[in-house]
């Protein structure tokens, strides 16, 4: 039996990796084996800004890749969360009686609105700023 909070935990705390997709559709889910990828390129996009400093053209390109994988995540998170009991176990457990949902994924979409939307928002801050300080390198100023 499929459990909704525990998805929705899963896709808040490691959805980035696609351990949510894991437990949900095992591992011969095509659409899980997309997700390390961009995840460890993010993370080491965020090991050179650390490292190098924020003039690393590599980290720049790379360090967003990171923020929109969390934002993914957090984004599973909030549609396991509010999703439906009916619909979420017509679709993860056919066969089992429909069971209440507690508030252990309610809990997940709330803090998964939290983290989501400052990692999205990072990202945004972060990509907008170096995007227009490489623009007015090129431009001489």
């Amino acid at each position: 039996m499929k459990h909704k909070g525990v998805a929705a935990w899963l896709a808040l705390l490691l959805g980035s990796l696609g351990v949510h997709r894991a437990y949900l559709y095992g591992l011969r889910d095509r659409w899980l084996w997309l997700h390390p990828l961009p995840t460890l390129i993010g993370l080491a996009g965020l090991n050179r800004f650390q490292s190098i400093g924020q003039h690393d053209a590599m980290a720049a390109w790379t360090l967003p890749l990171l923020g929109l994988m969390l934002a993914q995540g957090a984004l599973c998170a909030i549609v396991y969360g509010l999703c439906s009991d009916e619909r979420w176990n017509a679709r993860h457990n056919p066969e089992q009686p429909a069971a209440p949902t507690r508030w252990l994924p309610v809990l997940a979409a709330v803090a998964a609105l939290l983290l989501g939307g400052t990692a999205l928002m990072a990202t945004i801050a972060f990509s907008a700023q170096r995007y227009f300080e490489l623009s007015a390198e090129a431009a001489g100023g």
